[in-house]
């Protein structure tokens, strides 16, 4: 092989290598900012589901909201947040309240019950709620003070 095909071949290969380089580079920098981007994402998300989870829990102690339907918008957003939450001893009343309810209808399903079946729901939701009162209100004032701690609360 002569030097200048040598040379040739060389140059060539540098050109290459600093090609795939810049596009190395320019890979880098696009998941980068995707990241910065996915973090901003679930940060906004995070925020979103804090300020909802507040609403929520004040609503549930001004008795806005039934018992029932808080709690289980707690648990919600609970676990949007991180699922292990809800193994917390403070926030398992929400957890407790919507296993016992969950089999209970809603919107169309529960329009379309009978009267005397409703009223069944009813006593048995009335008789849920009634029980888990005190808890479910305690558990709604830790979700307070957790969005108040946020995020040293997380862990």
């Amino acid at each position: 092989m002569s030097t200048t095909t040598a040379l040739i071949l060389s140059g060539l290969a540098l050109v290459i290598i600093a090609g795939l380089g810049a596009y190395a580079f320019t890979l880098w920098r696009e998941v980068r900012r995707r990241r910065a981007s996915q973090q901003e994402e679930m940060k906004r998300a995070h925020d979103n589901c804090l300020e909802n989870l507040e609403l929520v829990a004040s609503a549930l102690l001004q008795e806005q909201v039934d018992i029932t339907e808080g709690a289980w918008r707690c648990k919600v957003l609970l676990e949007i947040l991180d699922s292990r939450l809800l193994e917390r001893e403070s926030f398992r009343p929400f957890g407790d309240v919507h296993a016992l309810t969950r089999h209970l209808h809603t919107h169309e399903a529960r329009q379309a019950l009978s009267p005397k079946e409703r009223f069944k729901e009813d006593k048995e939701r009335f008789a849920v709620e009634e029980e888990h009162r005190h808890a479910v209100l305690e558990a709604a004032r830790a979700a307070l003070a957790f969005r108040r701690d946020w995020p040293a609360s997380l862990h």
